[in-house]
């Protein structure tokens, strides 16, 4: 698992939420949310596969 898909899955497991920002095709802007309030406190950047592959999973675009 990629550095940036385990850091995404860990944020995903402590029970916070994440909503993309924005979808290019060869990347990915990812805004980490509280939990509680849906504030964002972080992003993912990336242009790694896997994280592509997740979010386009999990957004129902196989």
């Amino acid at each position: 698992m990629s550095e940036a898909l385990d850091r995404l899955r860990r944020w995903e497991d402590s029970g916070a939420t994440w909503r993309i920002v924005v979808r290019r095709p060869g990347d990915v802007e990812i805004a980490l949310l509280t939990c509680d309030a849906g504030e964002q406190v972080d992003r993912i950047v990336t242009a790694d596969r896997e994280v592509l592959d997740y979010v386009d999973r999990a957004a129902g675009e196989d």
